[in-house]
């Protein structure tokens, strides 16, 4: 069944990937990766999803923690969490083949209510463990339409739905009920979140993230960085640098330009906090970026 997978998903990918490997599908937060080399560090605040790799392998950093992983293997992230990834296992005669989901919290809430099983909290927010045999089924029907757009509308729902039961039935589904239960921390650290995404660049009191989730303010910083692993401060820088860094390597915004318009108030102290995250100055880092994207073009 993986040898089908890897199949379908690399007859789709080889003609619909774009520069950047990612070839959309018509299947709401569906995605299939596609990459000939190894990849660069890629810094990212990444949403729910799980990807199913079928060839080639990941290495994915979150915090402290770092996870290596290959085909057959599923990499599960709960909650939005900043993660450092890149692509180890790749060549143009062997490509790196991975499927990604994005959960879809309406769809979970809904099965949990009809499963009716005792929710339970995720403690850990990124893992990976071995793809399971419903899991790759679903999946593999679910590819098998990508080319048939007729039966996709009729069937594509229910097999996005299907997937998703089998993956909260299965390994993964204590990490991933808690996006379906109403007023669990999960979903209260998600708001306040969600509050962080939006306003990242503006100074936000933590007694406001705690009010967005619904929490004293013991509780949401216990909560939020059990969830997370970072505190909201920690958070918010990340998502800063991670912003300015995609402004200066996308867009080609100066130091100062992408500094200011994430909310820091100090260059040098902006220098600081990127070198330490990033390790090494921007300057340095977005001309390196820079030379070895022109090198692999």
């Amino acid at each position: 069944m993986t040898d089908q997978l890897l199949d379908h998903a690399r007859r789709y990918a080889d003609v619909h990937a774009d520069r950047s490997g990612v070839a959309a599908t018509p299947v709401e937060g569906l995605v299939i990766l596609r990459e000939t080399a190894p990849t660069l560090l890629q810094y990212a605040v990444s949403k729910p999803l799980v990807a199913l790799v079928l060839q080639g392998g990941k290495r994915v950093t979150m915090g402290s923690r770092t996870f290596d992983f290959g085909a057959g293997d599923s990499l599960l992230i709960t909650t939005d969490v900043p993660t450092v990834s890149q692509i180890t296992t790749a060549s143009r005669a062997l490509p790196y083949y991975s499927l990604v989901l994005e959960l879809d919290a309406t769809i979970i809430a809904s099965l949990v209510s009809q499963i009716g099983a005792a929710p339970f909290e995720a403690d850990q927010p990124v893992r990976v463990d071995p793809t399971e045999a419903e899991v790759a089924d679903a999946a593999l029907r679910l590819l098998r339409l990508l080319d048939r757009p007729d039966a996709l509308a009729v069937l594509g729902p229910q097999l996005s739905r299907e997937l998703h039961y089998w993956l909260l039935s299965g390994r993964h589904g204590g990490a991933i009920r808690a996006l379906g239960v109403t007023d669990s921390h999960a979903q209260r650290v998600a708001r306040a979140v969600a509050v962080l995404r939006k306003r990242y660049a503006e100074p936000i009191k933590v007694e406001a993230l705690a009010e967005a989730a619904g929490m004293s303010l013991s509780a949401f910083h216990m909560h939020f960085r059990s969830i997370t692993s970072l505190s909201p401060l920690q958070f918010q820088k990340q998502l800063r640098l991670i912003e300015a860094r995609r402004r200066m390597l996308a867009q080609g915004e100066t130091i100062s330009d992408a500094a200011y318009g994430v909310g820091y108030e100090s260059v040098p102290q902006f220098t600081r906090e990127y070198g330490r995250m990033f390790g090494q100055p921007p300057a340095r880092d977005v001309r390196q970026a820079r030379a070895q994207v022109n090198a692999a073009a």
